[in-house]
């Protein structure tokens, strides 16, 4: 396949959000000793729980319910159920679509994730969601080597100025975090970051996020070598810059989501998603500037997800960027 050209300046404006999502239905969620050893945010359960998977299963049915109710787009896939995949649920690390036609296929640290990545998965949203596939970027071939770079985890993209955030870890290769970004002309800015206790935070969305208007980032967990940079190269985006700190990050308020969608009334809007975790975790000044910079915010309830499976709402979600 030939690689559709990128957009260039003085054409249609890049798009910021999406207005669809793949997700995938769990069939064996559960808890992931694993992927526990870079992933500071699960929870080990004391017993496991056979209703775990139920739970997060109702959780994921009222996402997407809530998701669909806004105007946004839900391709929702069911998981296989053999061989078990725990972490299924958070197909945006192995998988992006982006508004070229560009889909890109990432190499997982875990080897129990890597049974995630199901060709049907994509052949699916690419037929329900239209999705233009003109060229594939398959990055796998690194897991060989013991490099990893796990998505739009491991990447924080600001679409409209076509930058690409990353907090190296065990799960985002530096090396690869630049290949990505010569391959689909993005700026890289790479930096450190570190929870309370000083672990590397396994992945950049849990730190940051940047939509339309407004970005979200976790200053007081960035390495002090590399604050100031990577504020002066957000700030010079234009948007409103909201800060959170540690205890916030812990509760996955730096975790979200903004997508496009449409309304009679307000023409195209945007729809900020996040937890209920993270709603709660808001400062009531943060959430209200952040209410501020979008039209509608959807705050839903994934604490069984957050707790075993260490992410929340936004590793939920793939982005699929439909171009024209």
């Amino acid at each position: 396949m030939q690689r559709a050209a990128l957009p260039s300046t003085g054409k249609r404006a890049r798009q910021q959000c999406a207005d669809a999502v793949l997700m995938v239905r769990p069939q064996a969620f559960g808890y992931n000793p694993e992927t526990a050893r870079t992933n500071s945010f699960q929870v080990r359960p004391a017993v496991e729980s056979a209703g775990a998977a139920a739970e997060a299963l109702r959780e994921f049915e009222q996402l997407a319910r809530a998701l669909a109710s806004e105007g946004i787009t839900v391709c929702a896939v069911d998981d296989s159920a053999r061989p078990a995949k725990p972490d299924a649920v958070f197909p945006n690390n192995w998988v992006s679509f982006h508004e070229d036609g560009t889909l890109v296929l990432y190499p997982l640290q875990s080897a129990s994730r890597r049974l995630e990545r199901r060709p049907e998965v994509v052949e699916t949203a690419v037929r329900q969601l239209g999705f233009p596939l003109s060229h594939l970027i398959d990055l796998t071939r690194h897991e060989e080597q013991g490099r990893y770079l796990e998505g739009t985890g491991s990447l924080v993209l600001d679409n409209v100025a076509r930058v690409a955030y990353a907090c190296v870890s065990p799960r985002t290769h530096p090396e690869l975090v630049s290949e990505w970004a010569q391959e689909l002309d993005y700026e890289a800015v790479l930096f450190s970051a570190a929870d309370r206790a000083g672990v590397p935070l396994y992945h950049t969305n849990v730190l940051m996020w940047i939509g339309e208007r407004a970005a979200v980032i976790g200053l007081e967990a960035i390495a002090a070598s590399d604050r100031g940079r990577v504020l002066d190269r957000l700030a010079a985006s234009g948007r409103e810059i909201i800060e959170v700190g540690l205890d916030e990050i812990a509760r996955f308020a730096g975790n979200m989501l903004e997508l496009g969608t449409w309304d009679e009334a307000l023409g195209d809007a945007r729809v900020l998603v996040m937890s209920d975790t993270a709603r709660r975790a808001l400062e009531p000044e943060a959430f209200a500037r952040l209410s501020g910079c979008t039209d509608t915010v959807l705050a839903v309830p994934v604490p069984t997800i957050e707790r075993l499976g260490g992410g929340s709402v936004r590793c939920m979600l793939a982005e699929v960027f439909r171009g024209a």
